[in-house]
């Protein structure tokens, strides 16, 4: 599930009604903009907030020279992207840092909403900067917080503080502090205690500590799932903490979105992060501009990007081009091949970041189905490495041996074997397309209705 997927595809219907004339009249423009004010409040974003959107749009949209402009329907798609980019804090906020190390991040928020994850999460992207931080369990009320931020700390090789579930938080947070200044970590993260809801013995000790360490970032981790009572809660606890940005977490959940775009209307204060998974690297930085442009089916090649630089091998990627180049690719190199573009995440997340994808993701042929992909690679592990190498060795009782070792049938993996023979003459004939003519001066033909080894 991708992060707003009802209400991207709705807006996507509204304006490729509009993208389609050749002249759009004042009737056309509130007609749309009313499908939108419906997709917004249904995403739950704050009533408030919808309006002045809808407002703002409307006033540019109906402006003389969209009227007049070549493409009117574009111009239109053009300014709501601004408009929700603004919406969502028009540039991406980056962490507040300490002149002097180390710099404090106090993470707040409701019991459940994923503080201790987060705070992992949090830790581990700091680490992938270079930087050193030093977690600290300050959350003594709930059952194996304590537990489960040191579990986190060991998977990501990371200190964590703790003085046990009996000591004071206050004084948790400052003796951590003061080990972080001993141990020369740059930064400190405090996990705090939740509540189920807002109460005053809670915010007391959030200030408390707040005053003792004088964050340098006081973030408020809030569950996006929850909608509009997320953007409720993030009120509350800006008013009596004053927050410097706020993390959305499960955004990738079956989630309207409406707190993603109501947050910082709302209360002033920029999305730093959105946890976009489980895993304990899925914590990206919050770019509003990328994702109005996903939200409208835009794509967002600059994070795709970013993650194929963070986690595909750029001399491996070399040598598999120069292999698909002359039809050398094995099932080796497939595996392989998997294996880096899974390592990007989720890949209906990743196919979300591809300019129109969304609409081809309904598709037949593109259906990413993560169990399909598991038995194709089920199979391929069941080849010897010979078989790998050379699949034409795969006689029938071979077939039938892989079959039964990946939990198949003999059907997978002929059908497995016919469409990696197609990938690869396709390959052969893409690389003799590019480098000229074919037999005798022809060019080639395409194989119909070619699919990739998962359609």
């Amino acid at each position: 599930m991708a992060a707003f997927e009802g209400l991207s595809n709705r807006l996507q219907n509204v304006f490729g009604k509009l993208k389609g004339k050749g002249k759009v009249s004042e009737n056309d423009v509130k007609e749309a903009m009313r499908e939108v004010r419906l997709a917004l409040l249904e995403a739950d974003v704050n009533f408030k907030v919808v309006k002045d959107f809808i407002n703002k749009v409307k006033e540019k949209a109906i402006g003389q020279e969209v009227m007049k402009s070549f493409t009117p329907g574009m111009v239109i798609i053009d300014i709501v992207n601004k408009e929700l980019t603004s919406l969502m804090g028009e540039t991406h906020s980056k962490l507040n840092k300490s002149n002097k190390p180390p710099t404090v991040i106090m993470m707040a928020g409701l019991q459940g909403a994923g503080k201790t994850t987060t705070t992992g999460k949090l830790a581990k992207y700091l680490q992938k900067q270079n930087h050193k931080p030093l977690l600290i369990a300050a959350d003594i009320y709930r059952p194996a917080a304590i537990k489960q931020l040191q579990i986190l700390g060991e998977q990501i090789d990371t200190p964590v503080f703790s003085l046990g579930d009996k000591a004071n938080p206050v004084e948790i947070a400052k003796q951590g502090l003061q080990q972080a200044k001993e141990n020369h970590n740059d930064y400190v993260i405090i996990d705090t205690a939740g509540r189920l809801h807002i109460d005053e013995d809670l915010m007391n000790e959030l200030k408390d500590i707040k005053e003792t360490v004088k964050p340098d970032e006081v973030l408020l981790v809030v569950d996006s799932m929850t909608g509009q009572d997320a953007v409720n809660v993030a009120e509350s606890f800006n008013q009596q903490l004053e927050l410097t940005g706020v993390v959305l977490t499960k955004l990738d959940g079956d989630t309207r979105g409406g707190a993603a775009l109501s947050v910082k209307a709302v209360t002033g204060k920029p999305i730093k992060f959105a946890a976009m998974g489980e895993k304990i690297d899925a914590l990206e930085p919050f770019y509003p501009d990328r994702m109005a442009s996903r939200i409208l089916g835009m794509g967002d090649m600059l994070s795709l990007i970013e993650k194929a630089q963070t986690n595909i091998d750029e001399e491996k990627a070399k040598e598999m081009e120069r292999k698909m180049r002359k039809a050398e690719f094995t099932f080796e190199d497939f595996l392989e091949q998997m294996e880096q573009v899974r390592n990007m995440g989720p890949l209906d997340q990743i196919m979300d970041m591809m300019p129109g994808m969304g609409k081809m993701k309904n598709m037949k042929n593109l259906n990413v189905d993560e169990k399909q992909l598991g038995r194709v690679e089920a199979i391929v592990r069941s080849m010897t490495t010979e078989e790998k190498r050379k699949p034409e060795i795969l006689n029938a009782s071979r077939r039938k041996r892989i079959a039964l070792g990946s939990g198949t049938s003999v059907k997978d993996v002929n059908r497995l074997l016919k469409q990696f023979e197609d990938m690869k003459k396709m390959m052969k004939q893409f690389s003799t397309m590019m480098g000229g003519q074919g037999k005798k001066g022809k060019k080639p033909k395409l194989g119909k209705g070619f699919k990739f080894p998962f359609g």
